[in-house]
């Protein structure tokens, strides 16, 4: 296993933005892992796990160790007649597994496809697209701690998932490489298209019958055209959070901007669509350098080309500050910054 040293992190991160490791060791099995991770030299030193890169802005060099997971694997490890688990690989592309599991017809994940990332990503942020969330879906974590170097077992339940929230993002932050996940998908899918957006999309290509792949492809196509392609423009996707508050407050803010859009979390609570609200404050389309939003998404900062971390922070930062001046809310970031 290669240990390199003073290694550009440009090509892995969507932003492409320039920041070196002072070590960076890609990681293909558990076994690799264990055996960097016995020399002394670790113990004092900052390590961060990257995946594919595509929820992290870097604002400085790591001055550590850079693991890059890189364990693969799709198997099937349990089987019924209306369900199956499947053990995925942390470094797994996680659109790889969707069209996997889209191709087998393995209901789930169908509406969250196209999500930039690894597998060992999806539970750390609770990913969700149209309706779906991956805690639905998932089994088991299995990852190495990397302090204690032990091998440990999240239960779904042990996950503490919320939204684009788990455990992994609080008491283990920084503490884990996440080794396998199991998903258990089902093979009677149920259909969820309660999003307007998707369910035009749907219309608008003339699709009577519902199947794994109609669903996978319209949200191709709306998040093709809804968002930039990191190999041509840099970007993280959705940078920020959307807020969510409880009915009242909600009420409260509508008497104050009558067209204030909201979607019903559940019987307390609604959710703001951040875009909405960075959109109202002029913020769409704008560009201070080679640091901009984009011209049709106003929750996607851009890097046109040299912009650094810390511009594009700079101004997620006047962006935050802006809406909480206006409307009162200040939005959380959904990018780790580094």
């Amino acid at each position: 296993m290669p240990l390199e040293e003073h290694y550009s992190l440009k090509r892995h991160n969507t932003f492409g933005v320039e920041a070196f490791a002072h070590y960076f060791a890609p990681i293909r099995q558990l076994d690799e892992l264990k055996e960097l991770l016995i020399a002394d030299i670790w113990k004092t030193m900052p390590i961060l796990v990257l995946g594919e890169g595509s929820n992290i802005l870097f604002t400085r060099d790591v001055d550590g160790l850079v693991l890059k997971n890189e364990i693969k694997g799709i198997a099937v490890i349990r089987e019924t007649p209306d369900e199956v688990w499947l053990k995925v690989g942390g470094g797994e592309n996680w659109h790889r597994f969707v069209m996997f599991c889209v191709g087998n017809h393995y209901a789930g994940v169908e509406n969250l496809a196209l999500i930039p990332g690894s597998v060992g990503a999806s539970p750390v942020q609770n990913i969700g697209a149209y309706g779906v969330e991956v805690k639905d879906v998932i089994d088991e974590v299995v990852a190495w701690h990397l302090e204690t170097q032990e091998l440990m077992h999240f239960s779904n339940s042990d996950c503490a998932f919320g939204y684009r929230d788990s455990i992994f993002k609080h008491t283990y932050q920084g503490k884990l490489m996440i080794i396998w996940v199991v998903y258990r998908l089902s093979k009677h899918p149920i259909f969820h298209t309660g999003y307007a957006a998707l369910r035009e999309e749907l219309d608008r290509s003339g699709i009577k019958a519902l199947s794994l792949k109609a669903i996978s492809d319209a949200v191709i196509r709306i998040r093709t055209r809804k968002l930039p392609d990191p190999a041509k423009i840099g970007n993280a996707g959705s940078f920020f959070k959307n807020p969510q508050m409880s009915f009242a407050q909600y009420e409260t803010l509508k008497a104050q901007f009558p067209d204030l859009p909201a979607f019903t979390v559940d019987k307390h609570t609604v959710k703001i669509p951040a875009a909405w609200l960075i959109e109202q404050c002029g913020w769409k389309g704008y560009r201070e350098g080679d640091a901009g939003v984009h011209a049709h998404q106003a929750l996607v900062l851009v890097n046109y080309g040299k912009a650094t971390g810390k511009q594009i922070l700079e101004l997620a930062e006047r962006i935050r500050q802006s809406v909480y001046e206006r409307f009162g809310i200040m939005l959380e970031r959904e990018v780790n910054v580094w």
